[in-house]
């Protein structure tokens, strides 16, 4: 038997139900804004864009999910996901330019944990797009669901993303992560 979630969209359990309404939830405090940039849900029609930033190889080099010659379909079925509001992905666009800079991804797992991922356009490394786009997300997502625990992914090997996510108070637990080649990470 099928049921609503409190914005009317259909479900299928209780399991279902829980990442609907966190979905929901999440989808209420965005878009968000920074001094640089504005960041909201990703939308198909966002695909061109994304493929545009991401298909290049300093992204998918290191992204094990992602193809080499990353495309606008895949953009599309990225965004678009498995429709469980599990996987989210926030843009960061450059208010100067509109320009996509920086894609945030927030996955809400049933265990209780809210990870966080991200990448930046490659020709915007070290200019703080990063910091200033995760620590914006990073620091809503606390006030919207401060019963769940931020963690994030990251290889040992990529020096910067693990510096970031230090500076923004994660730390490495020594545990393998989810994914191959990557450690786990927690807000401390």
């Amino acid at each position: 038997m099928l049921a609503k979630s409190p914005l009317g969209r259909k479900v299928r359990d209780e399991s279902e139900m829980r990442m609907t309404e966190l979905h929901d939830r999440l989808v209420a405090i965005l878009p968000l804004s920074t001094e640089r940039m504005s960041i909201r849900l990703l939308s198909s029609q966002d695909s061109e864009a994304l493929a545009q930033m991401t298909n290049d190889p300093r992204i998918t080099g290191v992204v094990h999910f992602l193809p080499d010659n990353f495309t606008a379909d895949d953009a599309q079925t990225l965004i678009v996901g498995d429709g469980t509001g599990r996987d989210n992905f926030l843009g960061g666009w450059l208010s100067e330019t509109g320009e996509l800079a920086a894609l945030i991804g927030v996955h809400l797992h049933e265990s209780g944990e809210t990870e966080i991922g991200y990448w930046v356009k490659g020709d915007l490394h070290g200019r703080g797009i990063a910091t200033e786009a995760v620590s914006a997300v990073m620091a809503a997502l606390k006030t919207a669901f401060p019963e769940r625990r931020l963690i994030a992914e990251c290889r040992t090997a990529n020096v910067a993303s693990w510096k970031l996510l230090e500076k923004l108070g994660f730390k490495g637990t020594g545990e393998d992560g989810a994914r191959p080649g990557r450690m786990r990470l927690v807000l401390s």
